[in-house]
Parts: C-alpha cells; sequence; structure tokens
C-alpha cells in the first residue's frame, strides 16, 4: 500500500517556513515522514508539495545525490535506498513521487485529490501521512497497515481512544472522499459518516503536529537553521518511538 504524505502548507503561523522544509534531526520534515511510512511497510508514496515546491525538490534532490555518492563508496550499499530521486513514479530504485498543487492555499483538501489522482491505479488503499506529526512512528504505520483486508477499509491510529492520523482510506471511499473533501476539513466528513476501525498506537507515537512557534520549541526544531544536510537522505532510518 502507497502512502500519500501531505507536504504542501506555508507554514503561515510559523513565520512563513513552508513545512516540508522545515530541520527536524538533520534532514527535512518531509524527509522523516517518507522514511517513516517506507520503515512501516508502506509501498512507495506520493508526497504532495505547495509553498516553495521547487526549493522542497532541489533539497531532496542534493539529499538523493548525495546518498547516491555514499553508496558508490561502499560495495555494501543497497541500491534500492540509495537512488531515490523522488520524480515520475515509484519504482525498485525510486520510493516516492513528488507532486505539485497548485491550489494548495486552498486548504487540505486540494492536495487530497491530487495526490489521490497521482497513486497508481490498482492501488486498493492508501495511509495518509501528514508532513508535520513528526511523532508519528514506523510502529504506528506498520499497527495501520496491519488492518488492511481490502477496498473497503477505512481505519485510523487512536490514542487514549482518540482517533488520529495517520488514516487509512480504502479505494472504495475515494469517490466519496474526493466529492466531500472541502477547505482544510480534509477526511473530515468521510471519517465523520463511515464506521472506522480504531487501530491503538498509545505509546508507541505521538500525533501532535505542529501549528505554532511553541510547538517547534517542544519537538527541538529552529526554523532559522539550514533545512536539511545533504547527505541526510530520505531513507535515512525513521526514529522508532516518540519523539519527546
Amino acid at each position: 500500500m502507497p502512502a500519500l504524505v501531505l507536504a504542501a502548507g506555508g507554514g503561515s503561523r510559523l513565520g512563513g517556513r513552508p513545512k516540508a522544509l522545515l530541520p527536524y534531526r538533520g534532514r527535512l520534515l518531509l524527509e522523516h515522514a517518507l522514511a517513516t511510512a517506507r520503515a512501516g511497510g508502506c509501498d512507495g508514496a506520493v508526497a504532495v508539495l505547495g509553498a516553495a515546491s521547487a526549493e522542497v525538490r532541489a533539497v531532496l534532490g542534493a539529499a538523493a545525490a548525495g546518498s547516491t555518492a555514499a553508496a558508490a563508496a561502499t560495495s555494501t550499499a543497497d541500491p534500492t535506498t540509495a537512488t531515490a530521486t523522488g520524480t515520475g513514479a515509484p519504482t525498485a530504485t525510486r520510493q516516492y513521487r513528488l507532486v505539485d498543487n497548485p491550489g494548495w492555499r486552498s486548504g487540505m483538501a486540494s492536495s487530497l485529490r491530487a495526490g489521490l489522482a497521482a497513486l497508481p491505479p490498482d492501488a486498493t488503499a492508501v495511509l495518509v501521512l501528514l508532513v508535520d506529526t513528526p511523532g508519528v512512528t514506523a510502529e504506528a504505520v506498520r499497527r495501520l497497515l496491519a488492518t488492511h483486508t481490502g477496498r473497503t477499509d477505512l481505519a485510523s491510529c487512536a490514542y487514549g481512544g482518540r482517533r488520529a492520523h495517520p488514516v487509512l482510506i480504502g479505494a472504495a471511499h475515494f469517490p466519496f472522499l474526493l466529492a466531500t473533501a472541502a477547505g482544510d476539513a480534509g477526511a473530515r466528513a468521510l471519517l465523520a459518516s463511515r464506521p472506522v476501525a480504531l487501530v491503538d498506537c498509545t505509546g508507541v507515537a505521538v500525533p501532535d503536529d505542529l501549528d505554532t512557534p511553541a510547538d517547534l520549541i517542544r519537538w527541538g526544531i529552529d526554523p532559522t537553521s539550514p533545512a536539511a544536510r545533504p547527505e541526510a537522505g530520505p531513507d535515512a532510518g525513521p526514529d522508532n518511538g516518540p519523539n519527546r
């Protein structure tokens, strides 16, 4: 199952620094999300960009080039994790695809539409992950993916019994999602109108998102620091526990 990483926001409440470009533990926040999805078992990913998309692509390209150079220097490197360039469709050596959403200012719904349109046509479901939830772990992704049985699945991680991200949406729900998603509500109408299986992830992940400068401080993020080190590419291992 592919992941759909929503990463188009402009970070207006964070001083205008796009969330995808925030530095987190030596790499882009977007790289962290992609690595978490992959380590959790997702088969490729689509990341939807909006604000500063050209800069995001440039940083990811530099990171991928650094990973490729490092792989060439050691014969034990895994070529499938060293050449992710992030353009085109995912392949054995290209684990994610970047999609631009020119209407990103209208809200999350437009990014959902852009992302769903870019999924492989045979996708039976998608795992939706927000770029600004660094506390979501590979274990949470694994638990959610383990519930997948078919196109009618609709599931969400839960923390203390409360539904939160990430969310798994079966392909049978895509038409309703496309018809009802509006503004920043995203999949809210879908999740409110149909039964959602809750997957307990209490203690293995933290679903908090980054919306204010205080959130950045709490997560140890300095928005004024460089976006990422080129050598810390999207295949660097994710954290496996809550990142507090």
